[in-house]
């Protein structure tokens, strides 16, 4: 069994249009988050990420395994995009799981 924990994470653009209509600044903080997601992707840490094309706004998604809360915390308070969004994040507890 794994000691991992697993977050679901829902990143809330600071607008309902933002996708279509960030400007320069905040295009360039949004790829600084992509940026700074791809090591723990690589690694394992962040299972699956990218943005929701919601109807009704587009939102950004991701789900990690992590071995404390305070790791996640961490992660998330230094992801680049943290301020500019807003992150929900929900324990979930995984059936299954790629090793």
């Amino acid at each position: 069994m794994s000691t991992k924990m697993y977050f679901f994470l829902k990143l809330h653009p600071p607008r309902a249009s933002f996708a279509l209509d960030m400007t320069p600044e905040e295009r360039a903080v949004m790829q600084q988050h992509v940026e700074y997601w791809a090591p723990h992707v690589a690694g394992g840490t962040m299972l699956v990420m990218g943005p929701v094309a919601d109807p009704a706004g587009v939102y950004g998604i991701g789900i990690l395994a992590v071995d404390s809360e305070e790791q996640l915390k961490e992660l998330i308070g230094a992801d680049p995009a943290n301020g500019m969004n807003r992150y929900e994040v929900h324990p979930m507890r995984v059936r299954t799981a790629m090793p």
